[in-house]
């Protein structure tokens, strides 16, 4: 009975060791994915708390993964990660309700024009639609980028690429959602997938750069050869015009 006690404690600090290793190992993980948010967000806002809420996530994913489920690790912790720090800005509500209000308005104001021209509207469009000049238009997407950011969050909108699936689906499957949950998971990737073909090709390719190959603002700046602000601007847009449509075709209502 010793003996077995013996091996007991010596499997159980072992399966601590790899714990931690796989924390520490994976911790860049975390403040990577905060500094590409932090871009976006006021300078109010403390990275420190949010590196602490990836953290959480982190350890959550640590704790949670299961490799029987046939999903990358890294993919389940990102996943596990942002939402750490998305519920984390939420509970800051770092967002005025005045902002909130705009950003709804914006949003209306994008589908109207869009229903009416039966195209996406220009800037100028929008801003005489708003009544407010071109440059006082542009200055209101710059201030309301974050609340873009969290609120096509709430969404959950990810995309699955052809070579996860599996990891996807075994991501649904993680945590046991209703079958009519992961149906809806599947509908609104199908949709996100066919409105994002719709934007302009530099707003795709930004959103594939940032999104699905992981590149900074400042990467994708290099790459393309464009000022930080212009990649800043195309990534804000084409988000709220996402939004928006996603808005329109689901019927969401806040």
């Amino acid at each position: 009975m010793r003996k077995l006690n013996q091996t007991a404690k010596v499997y159980k600090k072992a399966q601590e060791s790899a714990r931690e290793a796989m924390i520490v190992e994976y911790l860049p993980l975390v403040k990577r994915i905060v500094d590409k948010m932090s871009v976006y967000l006021p300078p109010a806002v403390d990275k420190d708390d949010l590196i602490e809420a990836g953290i959480v996530g982190l350890i959550d994913a640590v704790d949670k993964y299961d490799p029987d489920k046939k999903c990358k690790f890294s993919t389940y912790a990102r996943f596990r990660i942002k939402g750490a720090i998305m519920d984390e800005l939420r509970s800051l509500d770092i967002m005025p309700k005045s902002m909130r209000q705009k950003s709804k308005q914006i949003e209306e104001t994008y589908s109207k024009l869009e229903n009416i021209l039966g195209r996406s509207p220009t800037e100028k469009e929008m801003a005489e639609e708003l009544g407010i000049t071109e440059a006082r238009y542009n200055k209101l997407m710059y201030e309301l980028r974050s609340a873009f950011i969290i609120n096509f969050d709430d969404f959950k909108s990810l995309k699955i690429d052809d070579d996860d699936n599996d990891g996807f689906e075994a991501l649904l499957k993680s945590d046991e959602p209703a079958p009519d949950q992961k149906l809806l998971f599947k509908e609104l990737c199908d949709i996100l997938a066919e409105e994002i073909e719709k934007l302009p090709e530099r707003a795709r390719l930004v959103l594939t750069l940032y999104y699905y190959e992981d590149m900074t603002i400042t990467e994708i700046a290099k790459i393309l050869d464009l000022a930080k602000s212009t990649v800043s601007e195309t990534h804000t847009k084409a988000l709220m015009t996402l939004r928006a449509r996603l808005r329109k075709r689901l019927g969401k209502e806040e």
